[in-house]
């Protein structure tokens, strides 16, 4: 394992199997929702964000591949992104939509395990990606921008505006998509379901 000198990471977990979660909500999308008619694809992922002394992108896997805190290499795959060219699994028409919970996106358990295995301070938060993929020709980014926010039974599925926040994948003032500080970042966080409405 390399020297820790990252300070800012990502890791993607996906299952291997289908999701059930996910295609739950994309079958909700496209049978009830006006922004989800164009709607083709609908994938999940939990994203970890690490922010301290990190080793290189190949150690903070087998680290991650060691705990039950992360992932199950069993059920799940996992991408880890140490820099922001790093690729992102997720196809080139995809939206993102990242979803947390107020308050409640930081792992305190797995900032414990790491600190013991590694001897280094670790923040760890959590969220949940949504990749969305529309017809050739939608208005992607509005669709998907209407579909992160309930706000009625027509409008909004991803994420509760009363407990959780959302951000794009596109994010002003970052030269990737998404960000690496997509969780933690304050700057250009989407308040309590303030979003742009589909047209």
């Amino acid at each position: 394992m390399s020297v820790a000198t990252k300070t800012i990471a990502q890791a993607w977990i996906e299952l291997r199997a289908s999701d059930p979660e996910a295609s739950s909500a994309f079958a909700i999308a496209r049978a009830d929702l006006e922004a989800g008619r164009t709607l083709e694809s609908l994938r999940r992922f939990r994203v970890f964000e690490l922010r301290g002394e990190l080793p290189d992108a190949e150690g903070i896997a087998e680290l991650m591949h060691r705990s039950i805190q992360f992932y199950n290499p069993s059920k799940e795959r996992c991408v880890v992104r140490a820099a922001e060219g790093d690729a992102v699994p997720v196809r080139e028409a995809e939206e993102l939509v990242l979803v947390f919970e107020r308050g409640g996106e930081r792992r305190t358990a797995a900032e414990r395990w790491w600190k013991h295995e590694t001897g280094t301070k670790v923040e760890v938060r959590e969220g949940i990606a949504w990749a969305l993929r529309f017809a050739s020709g939608a208005d992607a980014a509005a669709l998907a921008a209407d579909l992160a926010v309930a706000r009625d039974r027509s409008h909004g599925l991803l994420s509760n505006p009363h407990a959780q926040e959302w951000r794009p994948g596109r994010m002003e003032g970052s030269s990737s998509i998404p960000p690496l500080e997509w969780i933690g970042s304050k700057a250009a966080a989407i308040k309590r379901g303030r979003t742009r409405g589909a047209k």
